[in-house]
């Protein structure tokens, strides 16, 4: 992956140390409020990543010890170890057999006294059925914490994706649409949940230089060098999300008369911001190997929540195994990422699609 950077974002970095403040600033506020005019939220406040943001994000709406959060069991681990840094526990949820989103059929079979929250993960450059998440969480009394960290431009009908939850959470890590190195956004639309993700992310105080702190918080701040580069990204933006549109449909129409593959495209209602170029693959692992020989890079699919040797002792009860998460494990045995970041030129996919139809004879 190769994060397109160029003399905008070099000239908004030497202006921000021309001017000399380097902690957030004027470029931070400029940021937020582009933001928030993308999003179409209210409020938000910004955190060093992603995984931040959604802890901040379950800490401003009181989730904490005790508590219960319905995960995803197909995604980045930083979506349950966000749960666990507060204290609460993740239960994990399987996913649907043609998107991969959470399904919300069997959400139910995870609930539980503690069950306070569900954190939907728009994976791999689609959306969740957010119709169906709110609608399980408006009846069963829960917060919705968005997991928008792939979900820059993207949306769900009318809704950017991170509008619709109490909170949204976004990263701006260097294989997003849009970059800032490291860096996250946290998006709600309630004043009160902004205040307090306000004194959280900032020692626990609102007004910075002072030295009297109203609560509990912490230092989840980022710097004016990051939203610098992060408003010369925002400005490209619609660039961006056309070259990996035009990247993704390339992908597509060669490998249609592959049929040992199929790739990912949008959800029912969702559009579609490419994060990778996702096939579901026969003998996945040999075509990896394969790919690898030709020279192209490629990531697996998320492996399940539930087999992460690090989550062992923490997962909800009842224990979990394959059986009970078949199109999570399904999607770790025959899902590959392929590369699809805007620097990338047609002529690139066109040799990867040559390989993969070369594996497997087509």
């Amino acid at each position: 992956m190769r994060p397109w950077l160029g003399e905008a974002e070099i000239d908004a970095v030497i202006d921000v140390m021309r001017d000399g403040w380097i902690t957030e600033g004027r470029h931070a506020q400029a940021f937020c409020e582009k933001l928030n005019g993308l999003i179409g939220s209210a409020y938000g406040v910004l955190a060093p990543n992603g995984t931040l943001a959604l802890a901040l994000g379950l800490m401003a709406l009181s989730i904490g010890p005790g508590d219960e959060v319905l995960v995803p069991d197909t995604t980045f681990i930083g979506s349950a170890t966000a749960v666990l840094m507060v204290g609460a526990v993740p239960v994990f949820v399987d996913v649907e057999d043609q998107t991969f989103q959470i399904d919300m059929g069997r959400a139910g079979q995870h609930l539980s006294p503690r069950t306070r929250a569900i954190m939907p993960v728009h994976l791999f450059g689609t959306a969740c059925d957010m119709t169906a998440v709110l609608e399980f969480a408006r009846r069963h009394k829960l917060a919705v914490i968005e997991d928008a960290a792939q979900g820059i431009g993207v949306t769900f009908g009318n809704h950017h994706v991170g509008s619709l939850g109490d909170v949204g959470c976004f990263s701006f890590f260097a294989d997003k649409t849009i970059t800032t190195g490291e860096g996250g956004y946290v998006a709600c639309r309630d004043p009160a949940v902004h205040e307090r993700l306000r004194l959280l992310r900032n020692q626990g105080r609102l007004q910075r230089g002072s030295f009297i702190h109203e609560a509990v918080g912490y230092n989840f701040r980022m710097t004016d060098l990051q939203c610098a580069i992060g408003l010369a990204q925002l400005a490209r933006l619609d660039m961006v999300i056309s070259r990996k549109a035009g990247l993704w449909r390339r992908y597509r129409d060669h490998l249609a008369g592959v049929p040992q593959v199929r790739v990912l495209g949008a959800a029912a209602h969702a559009g579609h911001v490419p994060f990778r170029c996702v096939l579901m693959a026969q003998s996945v692992r040999a075509l990896m190997a394969h790919l690898e020989a030709a020279g192209v890079e490629t990531r697996s699919f998320f492996y399940p929540m539930h087999r992460q040797p690090g989550l062992a002792a923490h997962a909800g009860a009842p224990p979990a195994d394959d059986a009970a998460f078949p199109n999570a494990t399904y999607g770790w045995d025959h899902g590959v990422c392929l590369p699809i970041h805007p620097t990338l030129s047609i002529a690139e996919v066109d040799v990867i699609c040559a390989a993969i139809a070369d594996f497997y004879g087509a």
